[in-house]
């Protein structure tokens, strides 16, 4: 087995460990975190230095995709102005491995001063951070993955996934929904795959009705562009669809018909508000182009398959 495959084993193995250390640790300062960021009527304040501070944007970053409003501030660039940014209303989150960084200092006496709730996260217990901190979130002893005890591997994983942690607490006490999550990723390939049937869908539909000659619905599947056209029924709901297969299954005297003749009855369709996700899953199952959105079966709309394409959904 190569050598190179035996340390990644080994990081992931060691990683792995304490991460199982860092859930059997979790009590009820956990439970104090979340509560006193729901109690707070400002932003989630998050700070920390060198690899603390990039897992710091991180937690920062996944707290306000997911509803908690929240912004990173580097704590040197805290101690020059940006101190600022930390009012009454805000919870602090600032973290340190050792919780001795002097670089967080000032950050850490700004909350003090000004009655700021702050959460240490750090790994020794009477560490100058967990000792000023209102809630202490310590990291429970665990090996570095280098292996030399050096390079903070394991800490910022356990770290990183005690902010998700918190963040996934607070997204299920706020019932975040999908349609939530897409007001915060409304671009890139996720925006799309959240998108709704009504975001993407035409309403300039082609329709007729059952009645209708076949001259006209040809001329109406033609000028539409879609290369089919729905069939609604007296009382306006759709009762059908002529696609290109039924074109080619009724050309003896296609002209002589009515739409009603050529027609496939009862349709797929799909409603407005599902996701347009589901309606790409349904077109590309049953081979389909196609799919006519519908309200109590009354056509609002017309999804084509490029449209998902366009949406960047695949």
């Amino acid at each position: 087995m190569s050598r190179y495959l035996d340390t990644a084993r080994r990081v992931i193995a060691t990683e792995n460990a304490g991460l199982a250390a860092l859930s059997d640790s979790l009590g009820a300062s956990f439970d104090q975190a979340v509560e006193t960021i729901l109690a707070a009527t400002g932003r989630v304040v998050v700070s920390g230095m060198g690899k603390s501070g990039h897992i710091g944007r991180k937690i920062a970053a996944t707290l306000a995709s997911t509803g908690t409003p929240a912004q990173f501030v580097h704590p040197a660039e805290a101690s020059h102005g940006d101190l600022g940014m930390v009012a009454k209303g805000d919870v602090a989150i600032v973290i340190s491995n050792s919780g001795e960084t002097p670089e967080i200092a000032d950050i850490v006496a700004h909350t003090r001063r000004f009655d700021i709730p702050l959460i240490g996260i750090a790994s020794r217990e009477n560490s100058t951070l967990i000792r000023q901190s209102d809630v202490a979130l310590l990291l429970p002893t665990a090996e570095e993955a280098c292996g030399k005890g050096i390079v903070p591997t394991t800490s910022t994983t356990m770290t990183l996934a005690l902010g998700d942690a918190l963040a996934v607490a607070l997204m299920e006490h706020r019932r975040f929904t999908p349609e939530h999550f897409r007001t915060f990723h409304p671009g890139g390939k996720l925006g799309a795959q959240l998108s709704r049937v009504g975001d993407l869908m035409h309403e300039d539909m082609p329709l007729v009705a059952e009645d209708t000659p076949m001259t006209d619905a040809l001329l109406t599947i033609s000028q539409k562009g879609y290369g089919v056209t729905g069939v609604t029924g007296a009382d306006g709901r759709l009762v059908g669809i002529i696609t290109d297969g039924d074109l080619r299954r009724h050309m003896d005297g296609l002209l002589d018909r009515r739409a009603a003749d050529v027609m496939t009855a009862s349709p797929r369709t799909i409603r407005a508000d599902q996701l347009a996700e589901a309606a790409l899953a349904e077109m590309q199952s049953r081979k389909i182009t196609c799919l006519f959105a519908v309200d109590e079966g009354v056509p609002r709309g017309i999804l084509h398959i490029h449209d998902c394409l366009r949406a960047g959904m695949v």
